[in-house]
């Protein structure tokens, strides 16, 4: 299976009288390709609508609901999260009544016969597997944002349903712009047939480009012209000028930078660092804005209202703060009682204790004046109520980080970008075309505004070129992130059997975009050998074949090679056990390193990573170091023993003074000369191997030849050739039926822990339990339940233990050492770690991935809550945002009725339900409904 090398060319198909009579209720007309959309819808066609944010691709969506009831049939809308599916049901439940629209969100169900159903893909998903009756009479099924299927945790989702739902399905899929559409919708008619793309690049409200600079705002290119795309599909690109004006800007700011530079060196470190903490003495641009003059120079504009991204929550949250320092205020007094009356909607059900913890003041006082925050970490009812204000014109600024440009239908009159850097997790890297396009894409609101303005504000060693190339390029190509899971698989085979399952793995699009890589490294493989041939050729000696001489040579590299890695390997995993033995009081010889010589062990510092001990010791310098394994190239020798206080604190010098002198008194009776670890001789075999080969070498014509050292140079970039030859082939037979082939290895774990029959071809009981969980550490889970880890644990307990198995704790969210709440928590955490570990290493052993580690960070605070503790105290205690504390909740919560389901009837469903009662209350009842 491969992508086309073209784009398929549709034959063009004319609307129907459905689709007029459709049109007819728009009070304007619609746009050609939206024309062309729902004219393959009416002919009975799959299509995937690709075009950019707020091009009203969602009218061929809703266009299909309109098919469906006016021919009698069932359509599901699919949206990626419950904000987005409320807000399309109210949508629909307004244009064709609550009596023919229902909503099915997982813990929400409203009317869920109704012909028209708008649900998140995931309860479409479960309900393909469950072989729901619901799914009778269905004729259509939209997936809107289909792009999520990129997504890394829930992307898979997608692919399972597009190939799971009956082929007298119609799917509409609706997709933000992407460079890949064309093999993203070739793939769209292989699985699915007669399926259509439609693609559109033209805005429907053309986006100005600027960058202010100080408190002006210049335009980024020199013709003034919007951002406009021109060639065929989403790879077009825009040639333009940069407006020479900003060129100026950066020349002259990098010149002052120079000199200021030049004339510091010169002057005394304390003045330097108060001229600059007060920003005297410079007599360069000021270019930099602030976010207050921002502001207020896009109000002066008429440029507001704004999104302004800042990719940090607490850059978003002290931009707000900010702006009520400088007492901006950007509302009128009958939108002030608007807003006012949305605030307290939001924090009706709150106690006020719970909005004290929110900072609700503080909130309720930036929203009278036009400003607000909006990321994940705000409680989601905050959240909506900003939503909402934007949508409605109340709210003029909104402080976003990147997730808004994602998440639901929140248009702007322009856009702003502070930097054009974000961290992603690990690094601070540059935001790539396609972020930026997705990014601004919100600026210009249909039917409102003429025009849209994307702004980038002036920042330190900015280049207006970068800008000019992010504005210049559509680069969004979309990527599948589907995997076989424990789930899918039994899931799957309870419903088609192994054979067919696997065979419907092999239609996904990673495996689509996989196979359309193997033709690229097929082309690479015939290139190269063409090459190498020629490379043999042109090696060629007089006095012999050059080419065997050269494979002489080279078997000898790497025999000798070899040998050393294996020494090498061989000292290293000596060293490590050497390590995991010592223990508290051992002497030992350190063999490298800064701290060569003898030290006492204090701790052996074997953690979770048994493959790197780190033992910290104190060393003949009465110094104490935490020492890893490059102080080891060779195993220590422990020479003695001594003993080391059990309360032994390094932090104190008395107890440091102790140790240093009971260590040197043992030294002195020791034999500080013992023998050292001497690497073994290389083995025999391979010596006398590598002695023939030399011999063969030399008896060989092409020996004694004058030019031979410039015959091996060719014949080692024949040889380098094709090692790369052989590397490829290696991607390419791993690439070929790769998910397939991990489809098989699961169905083998599974098989052999009794989820699946022996020969992996039916499904046992155990993997009717399994097939109830969708946690991302689904077997673990599975594994717990059977072994009955959950039994004896009272309701917060549970709740508590379970935690683990669905949180992980975001870079720097977890500041004190974790722990779980009581005994039998903490001795059922350690059977969950133990059967973790047991799966860790059968998958190993299958060469599968093993699942993230549990997390107990958030034990504590479940427990604790379950209890009824106070929302503050645990927001102080876990330092998380309310935000985040209500979303990890709402997935414990979710985590453990998978759980109750699985486990069937007895204590554990009963206490896991207890449990779920006693977390659903406060902030965390409030947003049940709302999106995370």
């Amino acid at each position: 299976m491969t992508a086309p090398e073209r784009p398929p060319q549709e034959s063009p198909v004319e609307p129907g009288p459905l689709f007029a009579t459709f049109a007819s209720a728009y009070p304007f007309g619609l746009d050609p390709y939206q024309r062309d959309a729902c004219a393959h819808v009416e002919a009975g066609q799959g299509v995937l609508v690709a075009a950019p944010t707020g091009a009203g691709k969602t009218v061929v969506g809703e266009f299909a609901v309109f098919c469906a009831l006016a021919t009698g049939r069932k359509c599901f809308y699919t949206t990626p999260i419950k904000a987005l599916s409320n807000q399309k049901y109210h949508d629909l439940a307004e244009r064709h009544g609550t009596d023919r629209v229902g909503l099915l969100t997982g813990d929400t169900s409203i009317n869920s016969e109704a012909p028209v159903v708008v649900m998140t893909t995931e309860v479409l998903r479960n309900m393909i597997y469950a072989g729901s009756a619901t799914l009778a009479n269905l004729g259509y099924v939209v997936m809107d944002e289909v792009h999520y299927l990129a997504d890394r945790f829930r992307g898979a989702v997608w692919e399972e349903v597009i190939i799971g739902l009956a082929p007298s399905v119609q799917v509409v899929s609706l997709s933000a712009t992407v460079s890949n559409a064309e093999e993203f919708g070739a793939w769209l008619d292989e699985v699915r047939g007669g399926v259509a793309i439609v693609v559109s690049e033209r805005r429907p409200v053309p986006l100005f480009q600027h960058v202010m600079a100080g408190r002006r705002i210049h335009d980024l290119f020199a013709d003034e012209a919007p951002t406009a795309f021109t060639g065929e599909g989403s790879a077009a690109t825009l040639r333009a000028d940069v407006n020479p004006e900003l060129t100026r800007l950066a020349k002259e700011e990098s010149r002052f930078v120079r000199d200021d530079s030049r004339r510091q060196r010169g002057r005394g470190q304390r003045d330097r660092i108060e001229r600059n903490a007060a920003g005297r003495g410079q007599r360069g641009p000021q270019l930099v804005p602030r976010r207050d003059g921002a502001v207020e120079k896009l109000e002066a504009e008429g440029l507001l209202p704004a999104i302004y991204f800042i990719f940090s929550r607490a850059g978003c949250d002290q931009a707000v703060e900010q702006l009520l320092r400088s007492g901006i205020r950007l509302t009128s007094g009958q939108e002030r009682a608007q807003l006012t009356a949305l605030a307290d909607a939001a924090a009706e059900g709150l106690g006020r204790d719970d909005l004290a913890a929110l900072g609700f003041s503080t909130f309720k006082e930036a929203l009278q004046r036009g400003v607000a925050a909006h990321h994940a970490g705000m409680l989601p009812a905050f959240k909506e109520c900003v939503e909402e204000g934007f949508v409605r014109g109340l709210v003029k600024v909104v402080f976003a980080t990147e997730t808004l440009a994602l998440g639901i239908n929140m248009p702007a009159r322009s856009v702003v970008l502070e930097k054009l850097v974000k961290f992603n997790g690990e690094a601070h890297v540059d935001i790539t075309p396609g972020e930026y396009t997705q990014l601004t894409g919100r600026a210009g609101r249909r039917g409102i505004d003429v025009e849209g303005h994307a702004v980038v504000l002036w920042h330190r060693n900015m280049d207006p070129r970068q800008v000019a190339g992010l504005a210049s390029r559509r680069t969004y190509p979309l990527r599948s992130s589907f995997s076989p899971t424990y789930n899918m698989a039994v899931n799957m085979v309870a419903r088609v059997g192994r054979q067919k399952a696997r065979g419907l793995l092999e239609q996904s699009f990673a495996q689509f975009q996989s196979d359309a890589g193997v033709v690229g490294l097929a082309r690479a493989i015939a290139r190269k050998t063409e090459a190498v041939g020629a490379l043999w050729a042109d090696a060629a000696c007089e006095q012999g074949d050059f080419e065997e001489y050269a494979r002489i040579r080279a078997e000898i590299a790497a025999l000798e090679a070899a040998a050393a890695r294996s020494r090498k390997s061989d000292r290293r995993a000596e060293a490590i056990s050497a390590l995991l033995a010592v223990q508290p009081g051992d002497i030992i010889s350190v063999p490298a390193g800064r701290h060569e010589g003898w030290a006492v062990v204090i701790d052996p510092g074997v953690g979770r990573d048994r493959n790197q001990p780190a033992p910290v010791v104190m060393t003949e310098q009465r110094q104490v170091k935490k020492l890893s394994l490059t102080d080891f190239p060779s195993p220590p020798v422990v020479a003695a023993r001594m003993r080391v206080p059990k309360h032994f604190d390094a932090r104190q010098a008395k107890d440091r003074r102790n140790l240093a002198a009971a260590f040197h008194s043992r030294l002195a009776t020791i034999d500080t000369s013992v023998e050292r670890y001497q690497p073994a001789a290389r083995d025999a075999q391979v010596s006398a191997e590598v002695a023939r080969l030399r011999d063969t070498m030399r008896d060989h014509p092409c020996h004694d030849c004058p030019d031979r050292e410039a015959h091996a140079r060719t014949a080692e970039k024949a040889l380098r050739t094709e090692r790369d030859i052989a590397d490829l082939r290696r991607q390419s037979e791993r690439r070929t039926n790769t998910i397939a082939t991990r489809f098989d290895k699961i169905c083998t774990v599974l098989a052999a822990l009794g989820y699946l029959s022996e020969d992996a071809e039916t499904v046992t009981d155990a993997g009717r339990l399994l097939a109830r969980i969708y946690s991302e550490l689904d077997l673990v889970a599975a594994e717990c339940i059977r072994a009955g880890v959950f039994d004896e644990l009272t309701a917060p307990e549970l709740a508590a233990v379970i935690s683990a198995l669905t949180y992980e704790a975001r870079g720097g969210d977890q500041r004190r050492p974790a722990r779980m709440p009581t005994r039998s928590a903490e001795i059922a955490q350690t059977m969950v770690r133990r059967i973790w570990r047991e799966v860790s290493l059968m998958e190993r052993d299958h060469r599968l991935d093993d699942g993230r580690e549990p997390d107990i960070g958030f034990a504590e605070a479940t427990y604790l809550w379950a209890g009824g503790a106070a929302l503050g105290d645990l927001l102080e205690a876990t330092e998380l945002t309310a935000g985040d504390f209500v979303r990890w909740m709402r997935m414990v919560i979710d985590l453990v009725g998978q759980v109750a389901d699985a486990a069937g009837p007895g204590p554990v469903r009963d206490r896991a339900r207890e449990a779920i009662r006693m977390l659903r209350r406060g902030v965390v009842d409030a947003a049940w409904n709302e999106d995370d």
